[in-house]
């Protein structure tokens, strides 16, 4: 398999992976973001790999897609769990004010608070090393010919 299908598949298993890791089993995980292991950490860490394996870990390619890879790991872990935290301040606020109903009669706020913010979007800190190991470890297989 070349590269970009190698890391599609640790992105695509990362994603099954994330349907049997609550209980009961829950198939809408399949598209969503956040939860365990992180897709975007499999993703990048399988293509790094493979790009290290392929061209060398002292190559300038290998450089740039590490480079790559941590900053998509610091986003998923970090910015992007602090947007799913605010979210959960955001909705209980929501929610302990009842404000969706305090402004029934204003449209813009009624479409405004329709729903509840998106709270699963970041990683924890396992969720991350998960996906790093799972990419790995199917970058490896990749070159070892067992996939």
């Amino acid at each position: 398999m070349n590269t970009l299908q190698v890391s599609i598949l640790s992105l695509l298993i990362a994603q099954l992976l994330k349907i049997f890791t609550t209980y009961p089993p829950d198939f809408s995980r399949i598209i969503g973001s956040g939860g365990f292991p992180s897709s975007h950490t499999a993703f990048v860490s399988s293509l790094t790999t493979t790009i290290g394996l392929n061209h060398g870990f002292y190559s300038d390619i290998f450089a740039i897609t590490t480079v790559f890879s941590l900053v998509v790991i610091y986003d998923a872990s970090g910015v992007r769990r602090a947007v799913g935290e605010q979210a959960n301040v955001l909705n209980n606020i929501i929610s302990h004010f009842d404000l969706r109903n305090n402004f029934k009669n204003i449209e813009k706020e009624k479409e405004f608070y329709k729903e509840e913010l998106k709270e699963l979007i970041g990683h924890t800190p396992v969720e991350v090393i998960s996906g790093i190991i799972l990419g790995i470890l199917i970058a490896l297989a990749n070159n070892l010919y067992l996939i």
